[in-house]
C-alpha cells in the first residue's frame, strides 16, 4: 500500500502533472472537502481504474458555504482521509491551504446560470457561485483529463457539466452513483452530525422518495407521490422537510414529462443537519 505524496502548492502539484503528462500518462481529479467515506473513495476507484495518475484535492472551499457557522462546523481529518486514500491508491493528494486558492485581492468568481438557480441553488444563495469558481481553478491547477462526482450532489454534477461545456474546459466529467449506508441512506460527511436516534431515522428519508418515485411509475399523480413522501418523512421525526421535486434530470426545470429523464430530488432536517438526495424516475 503506497502512501499518496501530499502536496500543498499549485508549483509542487505542477512539477508532478507535468512530468505525468510529459510521459503521456493521464490524470484524474477527485475534487473533495476531506471527511473522507466510502462515497468518495468510490470516485478515487473509479479514476484509479481510467487513468493513469489520480488525484484528490483536500480544500474546504469557504466560497460554498452561504452559512458561516456550517463552514466552521465542517469536519476536518487530514491524516486519517490520506491513510484511506492509500488504499486505493491514489498518486497525489493536494491540501492547500486557503491562502493558496483564493490569494490576496481574489476577485473572479464564476456562476453558471440556469441549472444553478433552482432548489440549492435557491436555498443556498452563492453556493454554486463557489462550486464552479473552486472547481474551475483545480481543473486549471491539476491539468486534469477527467474529473469525477458523485451523483449524490445532482444540480453539483449538471452545474460542473454545464461549466465544462460552456467555458470549453476540456476535462470529462464522470458522474459516478451514490454510494449508500444499509438503511439507504446517501453517504455524506455530514452524516456525523447526527445522533444515534437521529441515524436511526435518516434512511426514510431514501425509503419515502423511493416509494413515491414508485407510485409515481405506477400511475399515481407527482403531487400526490411527493405529498405522502413529506409526510412520511416528518412522520419519521425529520424536523422540517425543505423540499421534494421532480424536475428534468438534465436541466432541473419542472417536468412532467414521463417519458424524458426524469430526477426527484428532496432536502430535509434531521438533528439540525441538512440531508439532501435523489433518485431517478
Amino acid at each position: 500500500m503506497s502512501t499518496p505524496v501530499i502536496v500543498r502548492t499549485v508549483e509542487a502539484l505542477r512539477a508532478h502533472t507535468r512530468a505525468w503528462r510529459a510521459a503521456g500518462e493521464s490524470i484524474g481529479v477527485v475534487p473533495t472537502m476531506g471527511a473522507l467515506h466510502d462515497g468518495h473513495l468510490s470516485l478515487a476507484r473509479a479514476a484509479r481504474r481510467d487513468c493513469a495518475r489520480v488525484i484528490t484535492t483536500i480544500f474546504v472551499n469557504p466560497m460554498q458555504f452561504n452559512n458561516p457557522e456550517d463552514l466552521l462546523k465542517y469536519p476536518h481529518s487530514e491524516e486519517a482521509d490520506a491513510a484511506l486514500l492509500a488504499t486505493v491508491p491514489v498518486d497525489l493528494i493536494f491540501a492547500p491551504a486557503r491562502e493558496e486558492v483564493y490569494p490576496d485581492g481574489f476577485k473572479t468568481v464564476v456562476t453558471v446560470g440556469g441549472v444553478s438557480e433552482p432548489l440549492e441553488g435557491r436555498m443556498r444563495p452563492g453556493h454554486f457561485d463557489g462550486v464552479a469558481t473552486v472547481v474551475t481553478k483545480l481543473f486549471g491547477m491539476t491539468m486534469a483529463d477527467r474529473g469525477y462526482f458523485g451523483q449524490k450532489d445532482w444540480q453539483q454534477l449538471q452545474v460542473v457539466q454545464r461549466l465544462v461545456r460552456d467555458l470549453n474546459i476540456p476535462v470529462q466529467i464522470i458522474g459516478c452513483e451514490t454510494i449508500r449506508e444499509a438503511d439507504g441512506l446517501a453517504m455524506s460527511s455530514r452524516n456525523l452530525r447526527l445522533t444515534e436516534a437521529g441515524r436511526a431515522k435518516a434512511g426514510v428519508l431514501y425509503a419515502a422518495i423511493t416509494a413515491a418515485a414508485e407510485d409515481i411509475r405506477a400511475g399515481q399523480s407527482d403531487r400526490m407521490a411527493i405529498r405522502e413522501a413529506a409526510e412520511a418523512i416528518r412522520a419519521a421525526g425529520f424536523e422540517r422537510v425543505e423540499y421534494i421535486e421532480l424536475r428534468d434530470a438534465a436541466t432541473l426545470m419542472p417536468s412532467d414529462d414521463p417519458a424524458s429523464p426524469r430526477r426527484m430530488l428532496a432536502a430535509a432536517w434531521l438533528d439540525g443537519v441538512r440531508l439532501i438526495d435523489n433518485i431517478p424516475v
